[in-house]
């Protein structure tokens, strides 16, 4: 390139090509000094594409209410897709990190994959990784990275309240449990289950599947009659295509639902099922209908940003926003300060805690979020469409669900078989 341009044919020649390349290659930095570049993962691809692209809707409002500026600089903003398994959201990461350049990620959306980002961010100590929505509970709670930062609650804590609901105040004392074959429903799965068998409840059987799986008909025919509900964790057309399948086959069981399975992901799809969900108790660190100023200016502003998004803001749109929150508040503290490894702004987030549309958010030792986390039910609400009602606040659950860090890791991590209570 430096000949076609120049001509080049001597030493002197190739010298000056030199100096000239330095110079540019000198005069870049000061260019990108003057703006942040900023990665933004999510699933557009698969069966959580809808998942992702309101992840990535809160995380454009939140740029969007800063002007797309943090720390006196301009953000620019590079989108990278997954489909949800771990290899491509790596593949995507590494794009972002390593030819974009960003300075820093916001993401992944899925379970597996951010175990998967947590240890791609620990090569890459000098970029921030500041989690999207993935919430299986490993991603943090063991060998965390020093450099990811989780401003969303996990799949355990998004539990919290609903084992005790079903068993106590439901009345289900047995059921069986229908879920993705990956991290984040363990994690669901998990969190459920320690409060649901510590009040007396039994789980006959689980069933996993893997994610885009279209048929369920050989496990609805293994569903037992003498249960009293199902505690289904599934997300996207996963969730929409067990429900509907259900119901078609003359199922009846009351349903307990895991976060995403009566998120508006799901509950925004057409379908007789609508009705079948109806009473249905979930939890997780969202409500539509809390009655908050502040969560009710943030649906406000998502439906005047994003007309054609969903009916109510999803618990992922929720997660990115707070992330891209977080950021620029980290950002504006150490006034856009990326140098020395970016240790001023990571320190910064470690230490920042937020009012946010649910409540205080703040960060513990593993930089995970502790939050409140809302029982609910599904009802009925405007234009008939189907919002989850809060039944009750469960005010800043952290990570070990309120015991003993030691005592919790003693349990060992969620999986297929982890924990039983048959």
């Amino acid at each position: 390139m430096v000949r076609s341009i120049w001509g080049v044919r001597s030493v002197r020649g190739a010298f000056l090509a030199a100096t000239m390349l330095a110079g540019l290659s000198i005069a870049a930095p000061a260019q990108a000094a003057d703006s942040i570049k900023v990665g933004g993962l999510a699933t557009l691809e698969g069966a959580f594409t809808v998942l992702g692209q309101d992840g990535l809707r809160g995380l454009e409002l939140a740029l969007k209410e800063a002007n797309y500026t943090a720390g006196g600089k301009k953000i620019e903003l590079v989108k990278g897709s997954s489909d949800a398994t771990p290899d491509s959201a790596i593949r995507a990461a590494r794009k972002l990190v390593e030819q974009d350049k960003v300075d820093i990620l916001v993401g992944p959306l899925s379970g597996d994959e951010g175990v998967a980002m947590r240890d791609f961010a620990k090569t890459h100590p000098n970029v921030t990784f500041i989690n999207g929505s993935s919430a299986a509970q490993d991603t943090t709670l063991r060998n965390p990275a020093p450099n990811f930062y989780r401003f969303n609650t996990d799949g355990v804590q998004w539990a919290a309240g609903l084992g005790d609901y079903s068993a106590k105040t439901k009345g289900y004392k047995r059921v069986v449990t229908v879920a993705e074959d990956y991290g984040f429903p363990y994690s669901q799965v998990m969190g459920f289950m320690l409060e649901f068998c510590k009040a007396g409840g039994k789980v006959a059987d689980k069933f996993w599947v893997p994610i885009g799986n279209k048929d369920f008909s050989s496990i609805i025919a293994k569903i037992p009659d003498n249960i009293n509900a199902i505690y289904v964790a599934l997300g996207g057309a996963d969730a929409t295509n067990f429900l509907t399948q259900y119901e078609q086959s003359g199922g009846d069981k009351p349903m307990i639902a895991g976060s995403i399975t009566v998120d508006q992901t799901v509950l925004g799809a057409k379908g007789k099922r609508r009705s079948y969900l109806i009473g249905t108790p979930s939890a997780g660190p969202i409500a539509d209908t809390w009655d908050d100023a502040k969560w009710k200016q943030f649906v406000a502003d998502y439906k005047k940003a994003f007309p054609d998004g969903l009916p109510s803001p999803s618990l992922f749109a929720h997660a990115y926003y707070l992330a891209g929150k977080a950021m620029v508040a980290g950002l504006n503290e150490v006034k856009g300060d990326l140098g020395d490894g970016e240790k001023k702004f990571q320190a910064a987030l470690a230490k920042l805690t937020m009012d946010t549309p649910t409540g205080k958010v703040s960060l513990d030792k593993n930089r995970q979020a502790v939050a409140d986390i809302f029982l609910t039910e599904v009802v009925e609400g405007p234009n008939n469409t189907l919002m989850n009602k809060v039944v009750k606040v469960i005010p800043q659950v952290n990570q070990t669900m309120g015991m003993d860090e030691a005592e919790f890791l003693k349990l060992g991590p969620a999986s297929r078989d982890n924990p039983e209570c048959r």
